[in-house]
């Protein structure tokens, strides 16, 4: 299993029909998906300073966010493969897939949504803005609102397998797995950090860790997790990026049960 998490930019409408929450995935988390688009609704007819700080946004962005959070329930659908634009998902390219790859995306990644909890990529939803990290009227603490119910969803497809969490702070904060090795828990768990090679010091390797490429990077990881089934450190050998980023099994650590694998751009 791939945990993506969602990207800010989205593609606007859509020829799907509006929203049924009986067409998604993880039908489980339906309650408190209904719980959270009715407190979205009622937050967008707060004042423009209030919704600028739920949404993190201002201006034009601001008002199409508050449009599309507004028609959540009647707004058009698509695919939240096709929904979701950001760096990761453009790098991720799904349309150049192949049949076989696209197959796996569809049955092995799973993406971490503010307002419906969990999606699939064939999942149709509408146009939507909510991060995780922030608190909703009526809700809290919208990872903790979610934790509970994500934390069930996901326990039967993770028991005893493979998974690759790429998913920052704010989403991992939505979901409390089984120990890693356990009855109940995955049989092992990656993350994945970028980093650039520094100068040494005092003959010490160093290293900054990526931020500006970190999302394209793991929209490359992804296609090659697809197109090799990877479920171990070292089949990050074979992978390599354009940027010239490459698996260094030396730098690998464990963090709270999983297993943080490092790909490192040298100095040039």
């Amino acid at each position: 299993m791939v945990l993506l998490p969602p990207s800010e930019g989205k593609s606007p409408g859509g020829s799907g029909r509006p929203l049924r929450l009986d067409r998604l995935s993880f039908t489980e988390l339906n309650a408190t998906r209904e719980r959270m688009i009715d407190a979205v609704i009622r937050a967008m007819r707060s004042p423009v300073a209030t919704r600028e700080k739920l949404l993190g946004v201002t201006g034009t962005t601001l008002a199409d966010a508050t449009s599309a959070n507004r028609e959540l329930r009647s707004g058009p659908t698509m695919p939240a493969i096709e929904r979701f634009t950001g760096v990761l998902f453009d790098e991720l390219d799904v349309s150049s897939l192949s049949k076989r790859d696209r197959s796996r995306l569809d049955e092995q990644v799973v993406i971490f949504s503010g307002i419906f909890g969990l999606v699939t990529p064939t999942d149709p939803i509408p146009d939507h803005r909510l991060k995780m990290n922030v608190s909703l009227p009526s809700i809290g603490k919208v990872a903790g609102a979610w934790r509970g119910s994500i934390t069930d969803a996901l326990a039967d497809r993770v028991r005893g397998g493979t998974v690759w969490n790429l998913l920052p702070g704010e989403h991992v904060a939505a979901w409390r797995p089984a120990a890693v090795g356990t009855d109940d828990g995955p049989a092992a768990m990656f993350s994945v950090r970028f980093v650039d090679e520094g100068t040494p010091s005092h003959g010490t390797r160093t290293f900054t860790t990526v931020s500006h490429w970190n999302k394209l990077l793991k929209g490359a990881l992804v296609r090659f997790v697809l197109a090799t089934g990877a479920d171990e450190p070292a089949a990050l050998t074979r992978f390599t990026h354009p940027e010239g980023y490459v698996y260094d099994p030396s730098l690998t650590e464990e963090v709270k049960g999983t297993t943080v694998l490092v790909m490192v751009r040298t100095r040039r």
